[in-house]
């Protein structure tokens, strides 16, 4: 399993190297003449792992190699990162996935069998529609979304076991989900205006989602989540969420367990204030590229940012480059209002009628020193040294067409990245010279 995770086969594929690949039959310590066995056994292998008490021992058995060969010893930094791995399934229109959740909902819940529906879901095509005539399409949509209802009334206050309860509920998300009262034609239904956040985008794989790391660049799936070491390359803890999750919460969770003085060293996904006070509070430094301020398009280049105000947190006053003050309300927003009307600088700080004002984050201290810590030429320089080591890392786990998931659902994924990342984990310290001693494993000294 450690050797299919690293090269990344299929099952068939990975017991025809086991019978054939000299190489592989020598690391499992096979005789040349052994006929390995049935490519099921992986699939059953992994179906008990996940279901044991420790499905992630394979990265945790690597985890205490790693520990007893000392090669992360004095090495007290971390790099964080995620990326975004493609889901296994196709994405579903909205047609489609109300459809089969109907057809779903009627084979596993008997009384959906005698409500009277638009359409014959027992077919295992979509329902008939002109897809060019406007007409049709609203029409089949309003039908769809009635029929869904119609099954969901029938199965109210109706006792239902796990399965029946996971189907109905699929079948709510996905009839509200994507559309809305026809405001032209009262008691129809269309499909909306805008795009549901968190949108399932398939019944198939109902974990599944839009993820999008840069404004240009979306994948459908789950999210990966690093922490590594920058010298050695040496992953310490990973996890798999749903693509459109905050990648600063999970990484904290990734990073319990690190010695309290760890440096931590992130992008601005990261660099949130919540983040930063947790990192704080276990004793972490930060390298954390700051959130950037955002700046008013009408105004000029020369214009005020926010670390042109001066914040006193003491006694809750805002100071502008001008010289006025603003009191911070219980809600946190500093107003300057008409104290802006006659100010000389206006041109340079606001084009509202309303004058400036702010909104003082509960961890603004922390914010503020970050971006002042960010101005250091050494700041910049360490985290451009060590920060680029987790995205040379991320290409080693999505090589060879790994950035493709295998399985539906997000626990086979999990079992799969932890699978994966103990292989490369496992190759790096067979490349840092991994060897036996009489007290056990060590590496060569660097």
């Amino acid at each position: 399993m450690v050797l299919q995770a690293l090269e990344g086969l299929s099952d068939r594929e990975a017991i025809g190297r086991l019978r054939c690949d000299i190489r592989w039959k020598a690391a499992a310590g096979l005789s040349l003449t052994d006929e390995g066995f049935h490519p099921t056994v992986l699939t059953l292998w992994r179906a008990r792992l996940r279901i044991s008490g420790a499905p992630e021992r394979i990265f945790d058995a690597v985890r205490a190699v790693v520990d007893q060969s000392g090669v992360l010893s004095g090495r007290s930094r971390r790099v964080l990162d995620s990326t975004v791995l493609d889901d296994a399934v196709v994405t579903q229109d909205t047609v489609t996935m109300i459809t089969a959740q109907i057809r779903r909902c009627r084979r596993l819940i008997p009384q959906v069998g005698g409500v009277v529906l638009s359409h014959d879901y027992d077919q295992g095509t979509k329902p008939w529609c002109d897809w060019v005539d406007p007409d049709s399409r609203s029409e089949l949509i309003n039908s769809l979304v009635s029929d869904g209802l119609a099954v969901l009334e029938a199965v109210a206050n109706t006792g239902l076991d796990a399965e029946q309860s996971e189907a109905v509920g699929l079948l709510g998300v996905v009839v509200g989900q994507d559309v809305e009262p026809d405001p032209e034609r009262e008691g129809r239904w269309r499909i909306a205006r805008k795009v549901a956040a968190g949108r399932t985008i398939s019944v198939v794989d109902p974990g599944a989602r839009h993820g999008r790391k840069t404004s240009s660049q979306r994948r459908d799936g789950y999210k990966a989540h690093v922490v590594a070491e920058p010298e050695t390359g040496i992953v310490t803890a990973c996890e798999i969420t749903s693509a459109t999750g905050a990648d600063g919460p999970v990484g904290v969770g990734l990073l319990i367990g690190e010695p309290s003085g760890t440096q931590i060293i992130a992008d601005s996904a990261y660099g949130s204030g919540e983040v930063r006070a947790e990192l704080a509070k276990a004793g972490h430094r930060t390298i954390i590229k700051p959130i950037p301020e955002r700046r008013n398009p009408r105004l000029g280049t020369d214009q005020f940012t926010r670390d042109d105000f001066v914040i006193d947190h003491d006694n809750r006053q805002v100071i502008c480059p001008a010289g006025n003050t603003a009191t911070i309300s219980a809600k946190g927003q500093a107003r300057f209002g008409v104290i802006c009307t006659e100010c000389p600088l206006r041109s340079r700080c606001t084009t509202s009628k309303r004058g400036r004002w702010l909104l003082i984050h509960p961890h603004n201290r922390l914010l503020t020193e970050a971006r002042q810590q960010w101005k250091q030429p050494e700041t910049v320089a360490r985290y451009n040294q060590h920060r680029p080591s987790v995205e040379r890392i991320i290409s080693w786990i999505v090589a060879n067409g790994n950035r493709k998931l295998r399985y539906r659902g997000i626990q086979p994924n999990r079992q799969q990245l932890h699978t994966r990342i103990a292989a490369i984990n496992l190759r790096r310290l067979i490349n840092l010279g991994l060897h036996q001693t009489p007290t056990g494993w060590a590496t060569n000294p660097t």
